[in-house]
């Protein structure tokens, strides 16, 4: 017991093998680079509390990796290092409560990982950010009662942490309409986070479409930009699917596909005797000689309705070897 000793440092008499050390109510000076105490290895539990030291260095305790219990109470603290608690795994208990500490910076919890008890009561917090609240998720028992809590929409993350929590004193500092009133027990309407618009029964139902879209909040620019992408690679898919049509119309398949449902004009045939009636050139080929002054046998109506065929047969009955040369030509001109 080294309390109210006005001392500005540890004696150097003390044992090493010490397991407890009150140094409350003295004027202890915290090195700026280095450790507070040397040579404590068995230490668990430290009291230095009502101590002027408003700032605690990177790695201040890092020596005392037997340390259980840590009180920090009343030292007018107002900013802690990300690194003031380096070393300290085994820590159970951290009192850091009647301090002025304004905000907890995130990489302040990461090396407590066994710490179940968390006291942060009587500090100037006035929020909390989320990241925070879920590192704080793993520990136990903290207490925020007597800070002077901002009762708006930023608060939300802490309203929902308390609800779950079941924990009761912790209330609003401000705005004055909320003065004194457990955050636990608010929703997201009392912080303000949602307007909700109420209509009489009288009010029509395009003025309350219009009331509604008067107070619906503009969503943010940045990510309707983002749309923008996507258009245009609907548009470059498009193109591409559209060329790829094109070329499979012009493929050799596709061709050979559509040539298969060409027809043919049947030769014109007598209706007597059954001799092709060919044209003027075909008939000199075929008489041998004979002339143009002989004279042929026209059909007759009864033989013209007889006849209701449209003069084309499907290429199924067109023998290979039938085919002009013109046509073959075309074939393999298109094929190429």
């Amino acid at each position: 017991d080294c309390s109210g000793k006005s001392l500005l440092r540890a004696p150097s008499s003390l044992p090493s093998n010490i397991t407890g050390l009150d140094l409350s109510f003295n004027s202890l000076v915290m090195p700026h680079h280095g450790t507070l105490l040397l040579h404590f290895p068995s230490l668990r539990s430290l009291n230095i509390s009502s101590n002027a030291l408003l700032t605690l260095g990177p790695a201040v305790f890092s020596n005392l990796r037997a340390l259980r219990l840590l009180d920090l109470s009343s030292c007018s603290i107002a900013y802690l290092d990300t690194d003031a608690f380096k070393g300290l795994g085994n820590l159970h208990t951290l009192l850091l409560r009647n301090n002025n500490l304004q905000e907890l910076e995130v990489p302040f919890f990461l090396p407590l990982k066994a710490l179940f008890h968390l006291d942060l009561q009587h500090n100037a917090l006035v929020a909390v950010d989320t990241l925070s609240l879920q590192l704080l998720e793993a520990v136990p028992q903290v207490r925020l009662e007597g800070n002077p809590w901002v009762c708006n929409c930023t608060a939300h993350p802490l309203q929902r942490w308390l609800q779950r929590r079941q924990a009761l004193q912790v209330t609003c500092a401000s705005p004055p309409r909320l003065q004194g009133q457990e955050v636990a027990a608010l929703d997201s309407l009392d912080l303000g986070c949602q307007v909700k618009q109420r209509f009489p029964r009288g009010v029509s139902t395009v003025q309350q479409i219009t009331v509604t879209h008067s107070n619906t909040t503009t969503p943010p620019s940045g990510k309707g930009g983002r749309s923008w992408p996507y258009l245009v690679g609907f548009l470059v898919a498009a193109i591409g699917i559209s060329i790829l049509i094109a070329l499979a119309a012009k493929c050799k398949l596709f061709h050979k596909n559509f040539a298969s449902y060409r027809h043919r004009p049947l030769p014109e045939t007598s209706s007597i005797g059954g001799s092709p009636m060919e044209d003027g050139s075909g008939w000199d080929r075929g008489s041998s000689g004979q002339g143009d002054s002989e004279s042929h046998h026209m059909p007759g109506p009864a033989d013209l309705q007889a006849e209701d065929d449209d003069g084309f047969i499907e290429d199924n009955y067109i023998q290979p070897s039938e085919q002009l040369p013109e046509e073959e030509e075309r074939e393999a001109h298109l094929s190429i």
